[in-house]
């Protein structure tokens, strides 16, 4: 039974809401106003810069020193091709999981959780010596280049994203495909006309958690790529912040309020699918 709260317990409510909106959004607004500040230092930052100027946003676009738009397009190119293919092969994966059924199914699904548990950092040294072996034989998927990047990204992105979408698979009738095999479709048909478009808040969340994890990654993606041209935005930044650059803290800031424009825009445009794909999938499978 719903109770009217009272004016009391409406205050608190409404005071711990507003802490947590500041809480949030203090460092955002600390990293912009550290982007607008011209001397390029955070000692002595005041949260309205004195003299505020674009300076450091005009230095990014024309600077030849730092490529800012090639990472920012390295970066976009990665992340979106490995948020593209882990959905494709996630949603395959979890929906012959949820249908079939099959000798080695259960042990093909604790065999993706376990390998989900090994810690990718693990395994860094392995991937290195991988690409750069397989870079004497096929030098596109070497070492520093991009597709080598994303192969090793797709590899460790399977596990989580396939038990999550078998979850939501599970949750759809298969009275739907059944339906439409005795029309006539056939069991692709079925999957790609009556699953898929059901499944899209499901396929909108994993494509946005992959774009997310693989935009900001930086530890994988400063081992294996080596050269300027080829960095993708988390390990240019880097450079603002090491060497001769130890200084240059407001182009650190205002590449960061650039940077993350990309992800503010993907979930203002799946927003409206996220909460079903992530509530609907939390199934017993």
């Amino acid at each position: 039974m719903y109770r009217r709260p009272t004016l009391v317990g409406a205050i608190v409510r409404h005071l711990i809401l507003w802490i947590a909106i500041v809480f949030a959004l203090f460092p955002v607004v600390w990293i912009l106003s550290a982007s607008f500040n011209p001397t390029n230092t955070l000692v002595g930052q005041r949260l309205i810069p004195r003299n505020p100027s674009v300076g450091h946003y005009q230095e990014l676009f024309t600077n030849p020193q730092h490529p800012f738009p090639i990472w920012i397009a390295n970066s976009v190119k990665v992340s979106g091709l490995t948020a593209l293919f882990t959905t494709t092969l996630t949603a395959l994966g979890a929906y012959a999981f949820s249908r079939f059924r099959f000798r080695g199914r259960r042990t093909g699904l604790m065999a993706l959780l376990l390998v989900q548990m090994f810690p990718q950092m693990l395994a860094m040294v392995a991937l290195y010596i991988l690409l750069l072996r397989l870079g004497g034989f096929i030098p596109a998927i070497g070492l520093n280049t991009h597709t080598g990047l994303i192969l090793v990204y797709l590899g460790g992105a399977l596990g989580f994203n396939t038990w999550l979408m078998k979850g939501y698979f599970d949750t759809i009738p298969r009275s739907l495909e059944e339906s439409a095999m005795i029309d006539g479709a056939t069991r692709f048909q079925a999957f790609t006309r009556i699953i898929l478009p059901l499944a899209r808040p499901i396929l909108a969340v994993v494509f946005i958690l992959q774009f997310i994890a693989t935009y900001s990654d930086y530890l994988l993606a400063s081992v294996l790529l080596t050269g300027v041209q080829r960095y993708t935005l988390a390990v240019g930044l880097r450079l603002f912040i090491t060497g001769q650059y130890t200084t240059r803290w407001g182009m650190f800031a205002a590449a960061s309020i650039v940077g993350a424009l990309p992800i503010v825009l993907i979930f203002y445009l799946l927003q409206n699918q996220l909460i079903s794909g992530l509530t609907r999938g939390a199934v017993k499978g």
